[in-house]
């Protein structure tokens, strides 16, 4: 039998009412720089402020999708593999995209309480995960692209136009000023502007505040990336509240 649209509205109202489930006010995509989940050991005190940042935000309705990094897991693997045999790009890739699944596992664990059951490894894979799913924990997928690209097709797929990455900086400068001391900080930047500061090719070791083959797609795509320090996670609630925020915002 075939209801009216007013029915169906209503049963869904019905059914948030009796479960309790307040309507997500919007779905915020986070990549997570290994180099804070695994700056050399594991950081217990970044983990735990992440996840108090999370239950805050889930509790006003937000929904977060969390892509987890590699950081210094993935090039502890790489520079060891590397000192024994001569490794292709994509030996150098698979190990780093491992070292993503193993943090993410653990962002998994973290989350048990709240998050999808299910870490994702496809990106394509989000598509599928109940809308009423308030944490879901994402990783690498496939070589020639770091977790940064997954991040922006995520976003594509949801249908969310701002990306969070959290990084260990607290702004993208103009170069680096561990050696120019004419470097600028950036806090507002085209995203033509920003390519042209980065490289335009993806390798392994590239040091870069974002992948140029996501930098590209998010570009063509008119998502919106900002930056930010993971060590200063009330920055973060500033810019979801869009307020002001120390951080670099690219758009």
């Amino acid at each position: 039998m075939l209801y009216p649209l007013s029915y169906h509205f209503v049963m869904c109202e019905w059914y948030r009412t009796m479960h309790n489930d307040m309507p997500m006010k919007e779905t915020i995509i986070m990549s997570v720089g290994g180099s804070l989940i695994v700056p050399g050991e594991i950081d217990t005190t970044f983990l735990t402020n992440l996840k108090k940042f999370i239950d805050i935000q889930t509790a006003t309705g937000r929904r977060f999708i969390i892509i987890a990094g590699g950081g210094r897991t993935a090039r502890n693997y790489q520079d060891a593999a590397a000192a024994v045999t001569e490794l292709t790009n994509d030996d150098l890739d698979w190990m780093g995209i491992h070292a993503t699944r193993l943090n993410g596992h653990l962002l998994r664990t973290i989350f048990r309480d709240t998050a999808y059951r299910v870490m994702l490894t496809n990106p394509d894979d989000v598509q599928d995960v109940p809308h009423d799913e308030k944490v879901i924990i994402a990783s690498g997928y496939r070589p020639g692209s770091s977790t940064d690209l997954r991040a922006i097709q995520i976003a594509k797929l949801v249908g969310a136009k701002k990306v969070i990455n959290l990084s260990n900086i607290d702004y993208v400068y103009t170069d680096d000023p561990r050696t120019n001391p004419d470097a600028t900080k950036i806090e507002t930047i085209s995203w033509d502007d920003f390519r042209a500061l980065i490289p335009t090719e993806w390798d392994p070791g590239l040091s870069s505040p974002f992948d140029p083959i996501a930098a590209k797609e998010a570009d063509e795509s008119g998502i919106e990336v900002a930056i930010i320090n993971g060590a200063h996670m009330a920055e973060v609630g500033n810019y979801v509240s869009e307020k002001d925020f120390i951080g670099t915002k690219i758009s």
